[in-house]
């Protein structure tokens, strides 16, 4: 199923999501919502989705990680994420959101992450990320958080010829 996406300024995107328990995850209690979320990043063109963005306040991220690494794997499950180590090396990119049609901005992160997450099992994993997915995880990870990249923004700019074509709860 395709999911709306929430627009700043809808109050989910500010509120910092709840982390799953072990017997949810082990219940798939969320499968079918992780599942939507696949299909509603997909549809919308986007390369990472947090479950606040689709009106759920719970740690789950997902990332398309084929679309920023060149790993096998299809999509990155990300729940109840925590990043354990940022390196002191930072590096500023341009970012944009689903959540924020058509704005952008260049954003400094660190270059380098390492996270330990959950995978939909409930095992606990660790990941070591570099370059664009590990902005990536950074951008997901702040919307567990309730925290917009506009929020960290050095610079904005906003594209007037894009008009959003996707279901949006405003």
């Amino acid at each position: 199923m395709i999911l709306p996406i929430y627009l700043d300024p809808q109050p989910v995107l500010f509120k910092k999501a709840e982390k799953l328990s072990a017997d949810e995850i082990k219940i798939g209690k969320f499968s079918n919502l992780i599942n939507d979320m696949k299909n509603t990043m997909r549809n919308a063109n986007g390369v990472g989705l947090a479950a606040p963005q689709v009106g759920v306040s719970v740690r789950i991220a997902i990332i398309d990680i084929k679309a920023v690494s060149d790993a096998d794997e299809d999509i990155l499950e990300l729940i109840n994420p925590t990043i354990k180590k940022k390196s002191l090396k930072k590096t500023i990119m341009e970012e944009g959101c689903l959540s924020i049609p058509a704005v952008y901005g260049n954003v400094k992160r660190p270059e380098k992450i390492t996270i330990s997450y959950q995978d939909s099992s409930g095992k606990t994993l660790t990941l070591n990320a570099d370059g664009f997915l590990a902005r990536v995880i950074q951008h997901e990870i702040d919307h567990l958080d309730g925290v917009l990249f506009t929020s960290k923004a050095i610079s904005l700019s906003r594209d007037k010829m894009m008009i959003p074509e996707y279901p949006y709860i405003k």
